[in-house]
């Protein structure tokens, strides 16, 4: 076979893997916003009202949310991609082990949705026009209601760490691949933070 006869088939595989690769991206943006969500509210909650910087830190932790339902909704098209290029070809084999794997992944992004959203209802039950994206200002989810404070902040609290026990379990499942990945960060951080070798220019 001559080189441009094999250039098109080296230049089709990135392609046909595009959307995976578009899905990982959002899925490693989408883990770093949940670990600033989840270390940002636990510190949050030992604030005291009034006290410095408590509320730039809850808008600072709105705005990560917003920017987690966005990424979501990214997530959502570019998994319909993937699901259409791969199950067109093949449809998937409904094992046991498929439906577990399918259950716990449909679990998260019902968390992924329903976190973000409890904490929109807690925030405009308390007062309206709480919500910014990065000091702009977004128009309210749900009416000022009082009365549904206590409620907003029970199921935002409850709902995210039954969130994070599902992302345990997750991480769990995949341990390979939370191993290899943690390796490859590791050897990342090494390459450039490790002091150069006496003699290298």
């Amino acid at each position: 076979m001559s080189k441009s006869q094999s250039i098109p088939k080296e230049t089709k595989k990135p392609r046909l893997n595009s959307a995976f690769q578009e899905l990982m991206r959002v899925h490693w943006w989408m883990a770093g916003c949940y670990l600033i969500l989840f270390s940002t509210g636990l510190f949050m909650a030992r604030l005291q009202r009034g006290q410095f910087l408590r509320s730039e830190l809850y808008d600072f932790h709105k705005s990560i949310g917003v920017l987690t339902m966005a990424l979501l909704t990214w997530r959502i098209l570019t998994l319909l991609r993937v699901w259409w290029r791969k199950y067109t070809k093949r449809a998937p084999k409904l094992s046991l082990a498929w439906w577990r794997i399918f259950a716990l992944h449909t679990s998260l992004y019902l968390f992924m949705w329903a976190v973000p959203i409890t904490g929109f209802l807690l925030s405009n039950s308390f007062r309206a026009n709480n919500v910014k994206f990065f000091g702009i200002l977004l128009p309210d989810i749900f009416p000022e209601n009082r009365a549904m404070v206590e409620i907003g902040r029970s199921l935002h609290f409850w709902l995210a760490y039954t969130f994070l026990a599902c992302i345990s379990l997750h991480m769990i499942t995949y341990w390979k691949v939370v191993r290899a990945n943690w390796r490859r960060w590791l050897n990342f951080v090494r390459k450039y933070t490790s002091p150069k070798k006496s003699g290298e220019s």
